[in-house]
């Protein structure tokens, strides 16, 4: 089994910054795609943003497109995620997502796609 546990989460400002980890433990994940999700209180969980296993294909949902970077260590096990310019409708749990299947050329951005999943960390954007 594998788990995942997410951190850097915390209250900031809007317009701020925050790099969110999600480290691994008990097996490796280079060779898995790796997704950011996140969701916010009524709403369903919704695509962040997806790498995949080398970090060669990435893919964004539209509410991080040009704001967020994704990116992976597979030494460190973990995988990150660079929000910038963050603002009040960012405030939601994210969860970072291991997909251990092939996926071929594309990243996976429905949440039923990944296998594995972390706690969450939560985020709090103030206005």
């Amino acid at each position: 089994q594998v788990r995942l546990v997410e951190s850097g989460g915390g209250l900031v400002q809007a317009g701020g910054s925050l790099r969110l980890s999600c480290a691994a433990s008990g097996r490796t994940i280079s060779s898995w795609d790796m997704g950011w999700f996140r969701q916010a209180p009524g709403k369903e969980r919704e695509f962040v943003a997806g790498i995949n296993w080398n970090g060669g294909i990435i893919d964004y949902g539209n509410s991080a497109k040009g704001r967020s970077t994704i990116s992976r260590d597979n030494v460190k096990n973990t995988v990150y995620l660079q929000m910038n310019s963050l603002r009040p409708e960012d405030t939601a749990v994210y969860y970072c997502a291991a997909r251990t299947y092939y996926s071929g050329s594309r990243v996976r951005i429905t949440p039923g796609d990944y296998n594995y999943w972390g706690q969450g960390t939560q985020v709090t954007v103030s206005s």
